[in-house]
């Protein structure tokens, strides 16, 4: 990533006029860069140290917990939730042949049940035994399960369950003792803050602030929106989560392993196309998170939350150590909207872009083994260097005859395109610049099971 200070101003002005043309009474925004809180603003009395309830950003610190208690071995993603928690035997799709519910199907939004934002949003504080009518009584399904998207707050109450009587311990002290207290999340609880740093509920009605109800507490339904935070804090959460990337050998500590971070950040299920500025992405869910797919920019993970009295948004370009937190005090405030909208501004003032995939010793070895032979062929180099399909794919003396035709190639660069799969650039004499696509075999890392020559676009 360029070096180099972000400048704030611009990113003032998104955020002041976004304030006005939403309805948003203050907003607290900042920006996270390689680890650290780099810059941070606000509109209205705020600043980064301001309490802000997060609604279902919380789902990630949900998945998360989920996703800890999975590597200790409590049980599997793909463990059907009946036998796990015997009272939940009875919640299964609208049809006698539909799938059983798993874990999975809670973290990713596929359990089938019906979207639930407004009824939820007003039931935070849901007691058990409510929560157990509902289950008795068979909640209402929108599709049969594992089929579909359809987002679920109900469905992470029905996590909070499982991780209850899994271990004894609700899923909402599990992310306290699992997660917040070891990444430092001092500022980040269940509970209203009992100082006078926090942003009061509000909603824009007939032309006017007015005061929102006041904040429900902590009940089965908090695991999908609970959580009271602050920018400062997110920081904290956002950097951890994309230092998951890239995969290394570096040590792997802390509260969750770097694998289960990126499984968080990876695709589960479609959502559809979805347009922020002028940029449109193909949107996923994932595990308590969302990823915005775009082929030129790369992928972006996010999650939105709102309640009755706020808006949030935390984004971040994964593996690009770039992000954006924005919080507001205004009843379901479009934040994820301003947060995107700050990624892309901060992203392009500091010239930033996806970070190549690093280039393999492995490909390097290859690619370059590669050319050599083609600018002097010899059959015997070629046994070695390729797996046994090559020769069968297309004879020696033919491969000889195209690499004499396109001519001596001097290498200009070596693009990975994930480990086993790379892209040779070359100069070559009297001809456009070549490009040579490569992959690796399967059975054996150091043998080229295929490669292509392509002299006419190697742009």
């Amino acid at each position: 990533m360029p070096n180099g200070p972000i400048d704030c101003a611009p990113l003032d002005l998104l955020v002041e006029s976004f304030a006005v043309e939403h309805h948003c009474p203050t907003i607290a925004w900042g920006v996270v860069r390689e680890g650290t809180l780099a810059a941070s603003g606000a509109q209205g009395d705020v600043d980064d140290q301001t309490v802000y309830r997060i609604a279902s950003m919380t789902k990630s610190f949900a998945a998360a917990a989920t996703l800890s208690l999975r590597d200790d071995g409590a049980f599997h993603l793909d463990e059907p939730i009946g036998g796990l928690v015997p009272e939940l035997e009875t919640l299964r799709g609208p049809t006698l042949d539909a799938a059983v519910i798993t874990v999975r199907d809670l973290l990713s939004m596929t359990s089938g049940f019906v979207t639930d934002d407004r009824w939820a949003d007003r039931h935070l504080d849901l007691t058990d035994d409510a929560f157990d009518a509902i289950v008795a009584s068979g909640p209402v399904f929108a599709h049969p399960t594992g089929t579909e998207f359809e987002y679920s707050n109900f469905g992470y109450a029905v996590l909070g369950r499982v991780v209850e009587r899994v271990t004894g311990v609700a899923l909402q002290k599990h992310i306290t003792e699992r997660l917040l207290e070891p990444l430092g999340m001092t500022a980040t609880t269940w509970a209203m803050p009992g100082h006078d740093r926090w942003a009061r509920p509000m909603r824009w009605l007939d032309d006017r602030y007015v005061d929102e109800l006041p904040p429900l507490g902590d009940g089965s339904l908090a695991p999908m929106g609970g959580l009271w935070s602050t920018v400062s804090d997110l920081a904290k959460w956002v950097s951890w989560l994309d230092d998951a990337f890239p995969a290394r050998d570096d040590p792997d500590e802390g509260p969750l392993g770097r694998a289960s971070r990126r499984e968080m950040q990876t695709s589960q299920q479609f959502i559809g196309m979805r347009s922020y500025g002028e940029i449109r992405y193909a949107a996923s869910y994932c595990l308590g998170l969302v990823v915005l797919d775009e082929s030129r920019r790369g992928s972006i993970v996010s999650h939105s939350g709102g309640l009755p009295g706020y808006g949030s948004n935390m984004s971040w370009r994964r593996a690009g150590g770039l992000g954006t937190i924005a919080l507001s005090n205004s009843t379901y405030a479009p934040m994820t909207e301003l947060g995107i909208r700050l990624l892309q501004q901060t992203s392009d003032q500091l010239g930033e872009r996806p970070e190549p995939r690093p280039v393999t010793a492995i490909l390097d070895d290859a690619a370059n083994r590669l050319v050599t032979l083609l600018n002097d062929w010899d059959d015997a180099v070629a046994d070695r260097l390729f797996s046994d399909n090559v020769r069968d794919d297309d004879s020696w003396a033919r491969r000889q005859a195209v690499a004499e035709a396109v001519g001596r190639l001097t290498i200009t660069s070596i693009k990975a395109v994930n480990a086993a799969r790379g892209q040779i650039l070359c100069a070559a004499a009297d001809r456009p610049t070549a490009k040579i696509t490569f992959s690796i075999a399967p059975n054996d890392p150091t043998l080229i099971q295929a490669y292509e020559i392509d002299v006419t676009d190697a742009t």
